[in-house]
């Protein structure tokens, strides 16, 4: 009987020859998929696009991820698959520039979330709306992943739903601080010192003793204490190692 390579695209993990790697195959007639022979488990790559799919997994593999990638057009030919070869460790669903609505596409995710489970289930998107990214998490999604990424920042995305953690793009983030109306923290505005006090102040920061900083200032220590008395209520600070410090974190306008 002859034995064809599978649709579901193999790549071997690192450290194992091409050649040595086993195939998941069927039977010429259509029969059942092998099964693998690695505990380890494998990320299902789901792309109903065919060159995107294996080029994709072969990025993949050559980054060196740590896992098998068995590539799927759709959830229809993983299930097939899955009566033999199991659960995969992490889905990979490359949603792209999607035309479908949105709605649709959430309908479509929450039904391979359920079908794949207990698989982390991770979405390669173009769509960065925040409202959107929610709707994947709230059906169960463990990271949303942008197309302009690298690939090794896609593997460690995997990675990090595989071991549970949850994986949302920075721009999706800002969007919500944005939508919120919370800026940025501003720094704090230049306090206005004397050159006196800047000169004391800056001493201060360098830990130096009132005797050692009138000596280098050509002023008596009774003097001293005063600007570091002034120095204080302007930071509102209660001692000189508070001042230190604050004067260590913000600029002086003399």
């Amino acid at each position: 009987m002859s034995v064809d390579i599978a649709r579901s695209h193999f790549i071997p993990p690192l450290g194992r020859h091409q050649d040595d790697a086993p195939l998941v195959a069927r039977s010429g007639n259509g029969g059942p998929y092998a099964p693998l022979d690695d505990d380890e488990g494998y990320v299902a790559l789901i792309d109903k696009r065919m060159l995107e799919r294996e080029c994709l997994a072969h990025s993949l593999e050559f980054h060196r991820i740590d896992r098998k990638i068995l590539t799927f057009s759709d959830l229809a030919e993983w299930r097939t698959a899955s009566r033999t070869i199991g659960a995969p460790s992490a889905v990979l669903f490359n949603a792209g520039n999607s035309a479908v609505a949105p709605q649709q596409l959430v309908a479509e995710i929450a039904e391979l979330v359920d079908a794949m489970a207990p698989a982390a289930v991770v979405i390669l998107s173009d769509n960065h709306d925040i409202n959107v990214i929610l709707n994947f998490i709230g059906v169960g999604v463990r990271g949303c992943i942008p197309s302009s990424v690298s690939i090794d920042v896609c593997i460690q995305a995997i990675s990090l739903a595989i071991a549970g953690g949850r994986f949302i793009p920075a721009s999706s983030l800002l969007s919500v601080r944005d939508l919120l109306g919370i800026s940025t923290q501003q720094s704090a505005p230049p306090l206005s010192f004397t050159d006196r006090q800047s000169a004391v102040a800056e001493a201060l920061r360098c830990g130096k003793a009132n005797k050692a900083i009138a000596s280098e200032l050509n002023l008596c220590e009774s003097t001293i204490k005063v600007h570091i008395r002034n120095i204080m209520k302007k930071l509102g600070a209660t001692n000189r190692t508070e001042v230190a410090c604050k004067i260590g974190s913000i600029a002086i306008q003399r």
